[in-house]
């Protein structure tokens, strides 16, 4: 079955406590919080100070998406807010390395992320570096967009990938889009982990979008 990790963006901030508790008591794995700088995209979200409160009351992993440039700045404050997973974005690191192995050094699992036009070739020299790389299948900066469907050839590019360097434990997280008309397929590509914002927190029944989500991997096979 594919990690699910509901998307806090979408969630309603104004009951955010309560927004937390349902994924709680979900089938969800991970939280999914974006944090985006108005610089690397064109939007504003939330910093440390909301991490470390989801923390407080989250009894599931943080999943922090990084949508900010220099991440290195931030990546020390943000791991002591409570941060599992870091993802931090290819086209903001031009040492990705170095930013791949501070995260490891506190720790954390590590992630990068590529855009909807970057090919997931460039990440070829440090692939045996990444714990995770989550492909967007949307513009980075809004929740809400409509899927990209040359992601699907991009998963089974990486998992190509992955398979000529032996990275038989690398996550394929999949951020924007995701609903039940596009899961199966993700999961048949090779998709890991399934990020959904508004598809779980504008549904009337949230925690049974997260179950149909979970089980949308069962009795599929690899593509």
């Amino acid at each position: 079955m594919p990690l699910i990790a509901p998307s806090v963006l979408a969630a309603d901030f104004t009951n955010l406590t309560s927004e937390v508790r349902k994924v709680n008591e979900s089938d969800a794995d991970w939280f999914h919080l974006d944090v985006m700088d108005g610089r690397f995209v064109p939007n504003i979200s939330f910093g440390q100070f909301i991490v470390k409160a989801i923390e407080s009351i989250a009894e599931k992993p943080l999943d922090l998406h990084l949508m900010i440039v220099e991440p290195e700045k931030y990546v020390p404050e943000f791991a002591a807010a409570g941060a599992d997973v870091i993802t931090v974005h290819y086209e903001a690191c031009p040492h990705l390395h170095r930013n791949i192995h501070q995260i490891k050094d506190l720790g954390k699992t590590a992630g990068v992320a590529i855009n909807p036009h970057t090919p997931v070739q460039v990440l070829r020299d440090v692939i045996n570096d990444i714990d995770m790389v989550c492909i967007m299948s949307v513009n980075p900066g809004f929740g809400g967009q409509k899927f990209i469907q040359k992601t699907y050839d991009k998963v089974r590019q990486l998992r190509q990938m992955a398979a000529e360097h032996q990275c038989e434990n690398l996550l394929i997280e999949i951020d924007g889009g995701v609903s039940m008309a596009n899961a199966t397929e993700l999961i048949q590509a090779g998709a890991d982990v399934l990020v959904a914002g508004s598809a779980v927190f504008r549904a009337d029944d949230p925690q049974k979008v997260i179950r149909d989500l979970k089980n949308a991997g069962q009795h599929t096979t690899q593509i």
